[in-house]
């Protein structure tokens, strides 16, 4: 089964509003076995609604809308939807009881829009919004699905779930999509790519590689297709231990893990701890380590040691190492790691200072050039890394690298 998103919303076109909608869909779909071919966002008007589901209907199976079923005047799709499917708008007994409950337990009034979303189109199916008042509607045509469901995500997540993925389930084919995705640390994609030629020319023909770069991190994604779950998860397994023996210092990862994620069940299950000196990061390895759920148990604190004062005077980095060698070094990172580890008392702790840019770098010292320490109570290890040009990109490199330095270390990996 082929399937394509519409969004609708002038809101995601002038870019106030960012699409989350689509990858979220195009990701439970993905995990039934639905392709997805296409993926449009259109402005709030009629003639352009139209126009998307005809193109829509002329190759897919399937066609999920998202946007503008509000109480507005300017929410046209249910109208233009009855308008197409050649009905009319009638006021569903049941989705009006269910406003009114709405309403009621919010202690507001019904008002004219309020009744106004009961009116549905006469041939479509209601999609029952358990936490909104829109409700969702379902078309069949000439052998076409068209779903549309309204845009606020956590209602349409809703609706997906409960409604939507569990009669998708029964009509799609029998052909089933199965990804592994592998995360890869410390190399560039095309050192990746040329060392991993001769594995992925024997790959099964119904295994497919994607590399999914981003700073610091490459993804590669292998995507096997055909009618025996079993047998390509079977295969799947076999690739992926392939490259676990082909490249088992790289591999960091797997699926939707993240390293911040991976290091705090580390730490969790070992009830260890850590502690942050940041310089050319600005903080934002402690940003990761705390955006997960629970990092209290583990991450004891840090420090944004900007300014050579604060790693003198704070994580007792010593004058003659920033005199002698300057801030951005193998020995000023590893008096940062060791000190703040000791102002903290953690087991392990993590430090980076570097040239973020764009100015700032001399030829000795070049834009991107970075120091990153990791320690423990009986080591410390430091690394060089020239990342780039782009400030931005340098301050993701250098964190995730970080992370995953610290990773090793408390593995007891080779870095």
């Amino acid at each position: 089964m082929k399937a394509e998103i519409i969004t609708i919303g002038d809101e995601i076109l002038i870019g106030q509003t960012i699409d989350t909608n689509s990858a979220w869909i195009a990701n439970q779909l993905n995990l039934i076995g639905i392709d997805i071919t296409k993926i449009t966002s259109i402005s709030d008007k009629k003639e352009e609604i139209i126009k998307a589901l005809n193109n829509a209907k002329q190759i897919v199976d399937l066609v999920l809308i998202t946007g503008g079923l509000g109480p507005t005047d300017d929410d046209i799709t249910k109208k233009t939807l009855a308008e197409y499917f050649n009905t009319k708008l009638v006021q569903n007994t049941e989705v009006l009881h269910h406003i009114e409950q709405f309403v009621i337990k919010r202690k507001a009034l019904m008002n004219e829009r309020n009744i106004r979303q009961a009116d549905v189109p006469e041939n479509c199916t209601i999609i029952h919004n358990e936490i909104g008042t829109a409700p969702g509607m379902w078309f069949n045509q000439h052998g076409k699905t068209i779903i549309s469901m309204p845009g606020v995500p956590f209602e349409m997540k809703r609706m997906m779930e409960n409604s939507i993925i569990p009669e998708l389930e029964k009509k799609r084919d029998s052909v089933h999509i199965i990804h592994k995705v592998i995360l890869t640390q410390g190399w560039p994609e095309s050192k990746l790519a040329e060392y991993l030629e001769e594995w992925e020319g024997q790959l099964p023909k119904v295994i497919s590689l994607a590399y999914l770069p981003s700073p610091g991190i490459i993804k590669l994604r292998l995507t096997a297709k055909g009618e025996n779950k079993a047998q390509l998860e079977e295969l799947i397994d076999q690739e992926t231990k392939k490259l676990e023996k082909i490249i088992p210092q790289l591999i960091c990862g797997y699926d939707a893990e993240k390293l911040e994620e991976i290091i705090g069940n580390l730490l969790k299950e070992r009830k260890e701890n850590l502690s942050t000196a940041e310089s050319c990061t600005g903080g934002n390895i402690a940003h990761l380590i705390t955006s997960v759920p629970g990092s209290s148990d583990y991450f004891l604190g840090g420090t944004v040691a900007y300014d050579n004062s604060i790693k003198q005077n704070i994580l007792r980095v010593t004058k003659s190492n920033i005199d002698n060698y300057g801030a951005v070094s193998k020995h000023v990172v590893e008096e940062m790691a060791v000190g703040v580890r000791e102002l903290f008392k953690t087991d392990y702790a993590v430090a980076t200072s570097g040239i973020a840019g764009p100015t700032g770098g001399t030829e000795d010292k070049p834009v991107g050039l970075t120091w990153i320490a990791v320690c423990s109570a009986s080591q410390v290890i430091s690394r060089k890394f020239v990342f780039g040009d782009h400030r931005g990109r340098n301050i993701q490199r250098a964190s995730v690298t970080a992370l995953n330095m610290l990773r090793k270390l408390i593995l007891d990996q080779e870095m």
